[in-house]
């Protein structure tokens, strides 16, 4: 990845949750509990998730630059969508959390520098070599990913509603 793709790439992860907070306005808070299937996650369980994967992706981004050599967390994100009850844990504080962990991390990475972006840790869920780099792809679009899920789950949710 050259200098300037890395910058739109970490403009992008600036960006991202922004996006997100936008389709999550959109919807109505009665909607936010509908699962659209058995084993898929509500619009109130995203919303948890990305705040344990925005503070999972900032423990991971710090490690990759000061101990790279360190393996690096994984976690089952299902299972602990069940295991943590995250129908019980607060939305408000946990979009709080990730805009705040999320615009910590942006400053942290905005002007790092590029031989940084080649540090490679250890990450128990990939036999291929976790870059830095690898990191900034996965996390940039992440909340835009889940603007998606949301949205879909909305649109379920309102064809059940026979809106």
């Amino acid at each position: 990845m050259d200098t300037a793709e890395r910058k739109q790439l970490i403009e992008s992860y600036r960006t991202a949750f922004d996006e997100f907070e936008a389709a999550l306005a959109a919807i109505p808070q009665e909607a936010w509990l509908f699962r659209p299937a058995p084993g898929e996650w509500s619009v109130h369980e995203v919303i948890i998730h990305l705040a344990d994967s925005e503070t999972n992706s900032f423990l991971r981004a710090r490690r990759l630059v000061a101990d790279p050599e360190l393996p690096l967390m994984a976690y089952d994100q299902d299972a602990w969508a069940v295991k943590l009850d995250y129908h019980s844990e607060n939305t408000a504080a946990a979009l709080a959390l990730t805009c705040q962990v999320r615009a910590m991390t942006y400053d942290f990475i905005k002007d790092l520098p590029d031989e940084v972006w080649a540090n490679v840790g250890i990450h128990p869920e990939y036999e291929d070599p976790y870059t830095f780099e690898r990191w900034l792809r996965i996390y940039a679009n992440h909340p835009r990913q889940h603007a998606g899920q949301i949205n879909e789950n909305h649109r379920l949710w309102k064809e059940q509603q026979g809106s």
